[in-house]
């Protein structure tokens, strides 16, 4: 199939982004690496009238580092977010996280900021923003907005933005010393969505542990005792989904499995 008739804007500044959208409202879309928005507009399942291209604007086409978070804007792929040579040190988990993202192919296309738009529950990108407690940066005509990423999620696909508003950034705490992180996925397929994904954030006093892939979006749960039976009550309450990949059982089986592996590696990882 072909996309519905579209008029298309290449902005140049960052106030030709926020003054479509505010022109145009939920009648525009911003693309950015298009990876996720182009497929649906084939398919038809998305049909704006106006598409806002934010990937010409120098403003938004560099990492940058604040005093404990590396922000990251709309314009920066994932290719070269995952080739930072100090993002190992910066942020582990999206570090280990990345490889699990897509395919080199969509990565060197595809931008962080477009994964959290889209918000796909099984992906990998959400998981860490909302298992390290990050930021998601919206910008309007006439204000901004900073929002939990565990907030910001609402639903399958579904956010906290406004029509009029736009992901300008996200932002990911660095690490502070004595945690350690660990990220794991179960797939088909390398690249695939994942059925599980499990990521988490081990501190001296408790560990913070999310999965992807399960509910219609990443859910996140703080333990003062990860064991093995608050893992599996935590298992027991995810609203999990059957699909054609895997039952709801299963996801909850591999919660519980997958999720003892990636806790204890996250203590391992503790310095």
């Amino acid at each position: 199939m072909k996309p519905a008739a579209f008029d298309y804007i290449r902005a140049e500044t960052v106030d030709e982004i926020t003054s479509a959208l505010h022109e145009h409202g939920g009648e525009a879309r911003v693309i950015a690496g298009g990876q996720s928005l182009v497929a649906m507009l084939n398919m038809r399942l998305a049909k704006p009238a106006v598409l806002v291209d934010v990937m010409r604007v120098n403003a938004l086409a560099a990492i940058s580092v604040e005093a404990n978070a590396l922000v990251i804007p709309a314009g920066v792929r994932q290719a070269a977010t995952m080739a930072r040579p100090s993002l190992r040190d910066e942020v582990p988990l999206l570090a280990a996280a990345l490889p699990w993202v897509g395919h080199l192919q969509t990565r060197s296309r595809g931008t962080i900021c477009g994964s959290v738009a889209h918000a796909d529950p099984s992906a990998e990108i959400p998981l860490c923003l909302v298992a390290l407690e990050g930021e998601v940066r919206l910008r309007a005509r006439r204000k901004t907005r900073r929002i939990p990423a565990e907030t910001f999620f609402t639903g399958m696909m579904a956010t906290d933005k406004g029509d009029n508003e736009w992901i300008e950034a996200v932002a990911f705490p660095k690490r502070r010393p004595g945690t350690g992180s660990a990220f794991a996925e179960v797939a088909r397929r390398h690249g695939d969505f994942a059925i599980v994904a499990c990521a988490a954030i081990a501190r001296e006093t408790n560990v913070r542990f999310a999965v992807g892939g399960v509910a219609d979006r990443p859910i996140v749960r703080d333990f003062a005792d990860a064991g093995d039976d608050a893992l599996a009550a935590f298992a027991a309450e995810l609203d999990a989904r059957d699909d054609l990949h895997a039952t709801a059982e299963y996801r909850r089986n591999l919660v519980r499995r997958l999720g003892r592996i990636t806790i204890d590696e996250a203590r391992r990882c503790r310095a």
